[in-house]
């Protein structure tokens, strides 16, 4: 897979939660070759089915959330600037001065105000500015920033796709766009392998606010195995070596009671035994604040498996990664699909 030509692609289209259509036609192209058939359900969410052939066959659910951090405007100011709030979680320390894309019809660019340094009071250029203090500015009188933008439009931040040295890619939307090109990727790899399960591919819609999608996608799968791809902490300057693992070092296989313990011992496993780059981290707590949580418990139960791919800098507009991490990713996710197989 070109993963730098995929992830272009994914990462330009703008498509915060609640708004996933925009990247679907997209999404369900990437999708149509390797399986037999796509569906999308009144959440948003892309289901597509690659079928083993055998009578009351297991099923594997592959899950990356599709979705993006954005904003939504909520009304007006006097002078024409717009009013705002989050979509997903934000770092408010970046937002002043923020170039953004309004998704209005046609869309509208403008930036975050902010106020000069040489006009702050003493003091105040520490002070985070809350976002229910900032507004947009596009240039736009009172009369036409009404016109153009209803309320309810939602925004996303302008980014370029860029490459960082020879292995590292910046963009806006590697969380989650960066899974989705690893579940590409994987099924690519997997090709015409025969199947022991039926694998049902799940590109999920709102989880960056609140893991609203994989839920019902989840209970309509009824798998008995789920493989959740998400992305993970990035070790950076400002990140303690306990909470983040380096790029370039593999896929991050997650262990804790969110994951399936002989799941995760078998991705650790198989890696060892392919030479697939892996790494692995701890997810204490009964959520790992991935999707993992929702397809863990849907129906009776379902066997999960957890994998990262590391990223530094996340929720702004560079995010980073290492495209052989995204290697590594969907070579594991690959065998494991076969072994969920084998399992059944």
């Amino acid at each position: 897979m070109d993963w730098i030509e995929t992830l272009a692609r994914l990462c330009a289209c703008d498509a915060p939660s609640g708004f996933e259509s925009r990247i679907a036609p997209l999404a369900e192209g990437l999708l149509r070759p390797y399986t037999d058939g796509i569906s999308t359900d009144a959440l948003g969410n892309i289901t597509a089915v690659k079928r083993c052939g055998k009578l009351g066959a297991a099923r594997v659910l592959l899950d990356a959330h599709i979705d993006e951090i954005g904003l939504v405007i909520t009304g007006y100011a006097e002078n024409g600037f717009l009013r705002i709030a989050g979509i997903g979680g934000h770092d408010e320390r970046l937002l002043p001065a923020s170039d953004v894309k309004i998704l209005a019809d046609p869309p509208v660019y403008g930036v975050i105000d902010t106020l000069p340094p040489h006009l702050a009071k003493e003091g105040e250029s520490d002070n985070v500015v809350e976002m229910d203090s900032l507004y947009i500015d596009a240039g736009l009188s009172p009369e036409r920033a009404r016109s153009l933008i209803p309320i309810g439009t939602p925004a996303v931040f302008v980014s370029e796709t860029v490459r960082l040295g020879e292995h590292q890619i910046s963009a806006k939307a590697l969380d989650n766009r960066a899974s989705a090109a690893v579940v590409i990727g994987a099924l690519e790899l997997l090709g015409d392998a025969p199947l022991g399960a039926d694998l049902y591919v799940l590109l999920s819609s709102q989880e960056e606010v609140g893991t609203r999608g994989a839920q019902p996608a989840s209970y309509a799968a009824a798998a008995d195995f789920g493989i959740v791809v998400d992305v993970d902490f990035a070790l950076q300057a400002d990140v303690p070596p306990e909470k983040g693992r380096p790029l370039g070092g593999g896929v991050v296989i997650a262990r804790g009671p969110n994951m399936d313990r002989e799941l995760a011992d078998r991705a650790v496993a198989i890696a060892r035994e392919r030479g697939i780059p892996h790494q692995v981290s701890v997810e204490p707590g009964g959520n790992s604040g991935t999707n993992a949580r929702p397809i863990q418990v849907a129906r009776a139960g379902v066997r999960t498996a957890l994998l990262g791919v590391p990223v530094k800098y996340m929720h702004t507009a560079v995010e980073t990664a290492d495209l052989r991490d995204l290697d590594s990713a969907a070579r594991l996710v690959r065998e494991l699909i076969l072994e969920c197989g084998n399992y059944a």
